[in-house]
């Protein structure tokens, strides 16, 4: 006889939620869903990250790695929470990081972990997509690992930030964006709120290295 009348008052409490979150300032609602957390990889994850972005040999142990998951905007100001492994001893620093692109809305176009494009860097560039760890040599190298191979290396809006040696530029579409006097959405110049919110904490900018240059490229 009451379950008419419970399922009535239950339908009212969501339209008075909804009603409610229309009704708060622009980006509220949208705050409280965001997620900046940690934790250590589970084994769903170990299993995706097996032989492909972390294999042997490698420098890191699994159990020094950290998985992520971030909140951020898109290019049309929509927010996602996406994924990302790093060296568990910088994951609370990235997390801080990527709450300051966020609060200032800075547009990221993806964020996956590369196991997604089969962990080949070319794919996850191609696909605009922001990463960090991935056991792999140095770029143009046959020898020594690169700093994504600790964790210790991320990798945002490759398109708009591409890595350029010479007449090499990747990925290739990065062409569009070699002159960096004219900053466009998604892009990294020196000061900006990306380049800040990294070099404050220490992090080096591949934008700034004399010998290439890879603007999508934070190290530590």
């Amino acid at each position: 006889m009451h379950k008419p009348i419970a399922v009535k008052y239950w339908l009212l409490e969501i339209i008075f939620y909804a009603a409610a979150l229309a009704l708060l300032p622009e980006g509220a609602a949208a705050a409280q869903n965001e997620t900046f957390s940690q934790q250590a990889l589970s084994p769903k994850i170990i299993q995706k990250i097996e032989n492909n972005s972390w294999k042997v040999p490698s420098p890191i142990k699994l159990k020094d790695l950290a998985y992520l998951k971030i909140t951020y905007f898109d290019f049309d100001g929509k927010s996602h929470t996406g994924e990302m492994i790093v060296h568990q001893k910088v994951a609370k620093e990235v997390l801080e990081i990527f709450q300051e692109l966020y609060r200032a809305k800075f547009p990221i176009e993806k964020m996956k972990l590369i196991d997604d494009y089969g962990a080949d860097d070319d794919r996850s560039m191609a696909a605009n997509n922001s990463s960090a760890f991935c056991v792999r040599p140095l770029t143009g190298e046959k020898h020594g690992f690169s700093r994504h191979s600790y964790g210790l290396a991320i990798d945002i809006n490759p398109l708009q930030n591409p890595y350029v040696k010479g007449k090499t530029v990747s990925p290739p579409a990065g062409k569009d964006y070699l002159d960096r006097t004219k900053s466009r959405q998604g892009m990294i110049v020196k000061g900006d709120v990306c380049y800040n919110a990294f070099v404050s904490r220490g992090w080096q900018w591949g934008g700034e290295w004399e010998s290439l240059k890879d603007y999508q490229h934070f190290e530590k």
